[in-house]
């Protein structure tokens, strides 16, 4: 049996909302396994926050940049040991040099970005120099890019959490794809639609509407019924052109664009946020 630390607990309760003593059963139960106890809250009827960190990370900056056309944009972190080198002004500048590469030599993996060349070094070697001249480990610890016909990124005051997404095609006014850059930051979207929903979880997802239908005393002849209910409940929560449009919570976002134009809809995004 694995010790429960408080710091455990507490980490668990900040990720999820749940009470304290919910959150060290839960992590008892599961033998410390995070992802295990958050299923265990929520089959026990639990209202979980949605608090998901795309990726982990600690302090830095979360960088989103386009080109000139928005045809092509990335996301990247820099990151670093605390929050008072990520909110130095030299760091974020570095931040938006890396990025800037990043776009005119339109590479894709963290691995070729890392080998451009920016003021006389390679990324890579530029990094290493910051760390011996910060006294902090710095590293890019992520990286991503897309390209579309439009793409449009959005950076949330501080540079902790950024997206960026991609359109089917380009209209005259950027408000539209600001306002899905934007939901997508403020929503925390698992997918486009459910078609893009891995398998798996759809299967946990209904294993753990069952087990809600289960402990409220529902019966055995309707549990599926009820499962299948929470699941549509959970697409249209989590997937982004389902979710209710923030702007204007009686449409979805996918109604929202295509009242603009019926061939209007996104392809892809991309969203980073460092851990709180």
């Amino acid at each position: 049996m694995a010790e429960i630390k408080a710091s455990d607990v507490a980490k668990l309760r900040q990720m999820t909302g749940a009470g304290m003593m919910d959150c060290k059963h839960a992590l008892s139960e599961t033998n410390g396994d995070f992802d295990q106890a958050i299923d265990i809250l929520r089959k026990k009827g639990q209202k979980v926050a949605n608090k998901r960190a795309d990726r982990e990370a600690t302090e830095g900056a979360v960088i989103a940049k386009a080109n000139d056309d928005h045809t092509f944009g990335v996301v990247l972190v820099l990151n670093c040991e605390t929050d008072f080198v990520a909110k130095n002004e030299d760091f974020i500048k570095k931040a938006h040099l890396f990025a800037d590469a990043a776009i005119a030599a339109k590479v894709t993996t963290l691995a070729d970005l890392k080998q451009l060349s920016v003021e006389g070094h390679t990324i890579e070697s530029e990094v290493m120099n910051m760390t011996g001249i910060i006294g902090e480990k710095v590293d890019i610890s992520f990286f991503n890019s897309l390209e579309s016909p439009f793409v449009m990124p959005y950076v949330h005051p501080g540079n902790r959490l950024a997206t960026l997404i991609s359109l089917t095609k380009k209209v005259a006014d950027d408000q539209p794809a600001k306002d899905v850059a934007m939901q997508v930051a403020a929503m925390a979207p698992v997918a486009v639609n459910k078609d893009r929903i891995p398998q798996a979880i759809i299967d946990k997802e209904l294993e753990i509407g069952r087990a809600i239908a289960i402990e409220e005393g529902k019966p055995a002849s309707i549990v599926d019924k009820i499962a299948e209910g929470k699941l549509g409940k959970f697409f249209k929560e989590n997937t982004l052109l389902s979710q209710d449009f923030i702007k204007d919570h009686k449409i979805s976002v996918g109604d929202y664009l295509s009242h603009i134009d019926k061939d209007l809809t996104v392809v892809d995004f991309i969203r980073f946020t460092l851990n709180d």
